[in-house]
């Protein structure tokens, strides 16, 4: 028997359809531990392909591949210096993000 309160509830605190899209489309984007490991290199300062590359030992045009991803998904943005990208995360948010899922795995 469904309970009407309940129900009416939980109904005006659905999200719509292309909120609920577009939440998905970012968490995975984060489900991908290549990009969660860059975004993680990028916590505490901005890192070039090179730099990234060398601390994940990986090629940089893996890297370059994935900070596209991030690009196009406004995760990360770039800061040119002659030839080169410094890469940066566009805003706090996607700290928030990592920390509060480190807690959440940290208290299980």
């Amino acid at each position: 028997m469904i309970d009407i309160e309940k129900y009416k509830i939980a109904e005006k605190h659905m999200l719509d359809e292309d909120t609920i899209f577009n939440v998905s489309n970012l968490y995975k984007v984060f489900s991908d531990e290549t990009r969660l490991k860059i975004l993680n290199s990028l916590l505490s300062t901005e890192l070039c392909v090179y730099d990234i590359a060398e601390l994940l030992n990986m090629t940089h045009s893996s890297i370059s591949h994935q900070l596209k991803i991030l690009r196009d998904m406004k995760l990360v943005k770039a800061r040119k210096d002659g030839k080169i990208a410094y890469y940066s995360l566009i805003d706090d948010h996607i700290e928030k993000i990592i920390k509060i899922g480190v807690e959440h795995i940290n208290e299980l």
